[in-house]
């Protein structure tokens, strides 16, 4: 098993330093099969090391992933905790047996991965967003990101 439910919010509660130019970063896309994508490294303030991927179909605009991870520890693999989801597919949560065809959130669980799914198989609709650029902003906001700039007004505080 991978992390539980206090570790994983931990993690997401945990700040996140941006680096300067993470807007040019975020948006430096390389071709993958039918999709762009791009990654980044964002270090955690209690030494974490995050990795943002986005992830987007080059036809379909709605189908689109801004995900979180964090890098395992002695390990060269990561844990999706959040993933920000577009609207291409319908969603189904194998647990609580609910079907949605929205744009939603996926958020890694202990629940899933005791029962041997994705941690981030459970997901939820959202109206906060309704394309890329928005999920994008929608993870930064809810995932404890600080921009450079409010990383530099903390130290004339």
């Amino acid at each position: 098993m991978g992390y539980k439910d206090p570790e994983i919010l931990a993690l997401i509660n945990e700040e996140k330093l941006l680096p300067q130019y993470y807007l040019r970063d975020l948006f430096n896309f390389r071709d993958v099969n039918q999709h762009i994508e791009s990654k980044i490294s964002v270090p955690g303030k209690n030494g974490s090391q995050f990795v943002v991927i986005l992830r987007r179909n080059l036809i379909n605009t709605l189908d689109f992933s801004v995900i979180l991870s964090v890098a395992k520890p002695l390990s060269n693999q990561i844990f999706i905790l959040r993933r920000y989801n577009g609207k291409s597919h319908p969603h189904y949560n194998r647990i609580e047996k609910t079907l949605f065809y929205d744009f939603h959130i996926h958020e890694a669980t202990e629940r899933y991965q005791s029962l041997g799914m994705h941690p981030e198989s459970n997901a939820y609709p959202t109206d906060r967003y309704t394309n890329f650029e928005e999920a994008i902003f929608c993870l930064l906001s809810d995932c404890s990101f600080k921009k450079p700039d409010d990383q530099q007004q903390e130290l004339f505080h």
